[in-house]
């Protein structure tokens, strides 16, 4: 029984998970180094500058790709989940809609549809809450 217990079925889906995980980290990282936190004002404006210039590079990713290439949408949504998970507050927000409209178009795209209204406005709705936060520390989002 104890053999049973050690060799469960979660471990081997985290070996994979963290196999494919430091990859894309790799990638999103290699876009750009994000601040998670700090005290002062002088880093959270540097992490948010970043975190900003990372969602306008991974919209220009989701946005190059062709319409019916699903790898293509899931790729983008790997980043975009890696970098929700450097960031905090309302800047995951940001990187969260874009992984749901990359996914969706990703399910979309095999079918020759289009993504659902609803992940669009998740998107746009991100943007217009962020977009302060993002002008402040001198970059202007993109849709």
């Amino acid at each position: 029984m104890m053999a049973g217990c050690s060799v469960s079925t979660p471990a081997p889906a985290e070996s994979v998970q963290s196999t494919a995980s430091p990859e894309q980290t790799r990638d999103a990282a290699g876009s750009g180094p994000l601040a998670t936190g700090g005290t002062s004002q002088g880093a959270r404006a540097g992490g948010t500058r970043e975190a900003c210039e990372l969602f306008n590079r991974l919209v220009a990713d989701y946005s190059s790709v062709s319409p019916t290439d699903s790898k293509g949408y899931e790729d983008v949504y790997l980043k975009a989940q890696d970098a929700k998970n450097t960031v905090s507050g309302d800047l995951q927000g940001l990187f969260a809609s874009l992984s749901l409209l990359a996914i969706d178009h990703s399910s979309a795209a095999e079918a020759g549809a289009k993504p659902a209204s609803e992940s669009q406005d998740a998107v746009r709705d991100a943007v217009f809450a962020n977009s302060a936060a993002c002008t402040a520390a001198g970059v202007t989002l993109r849709l």
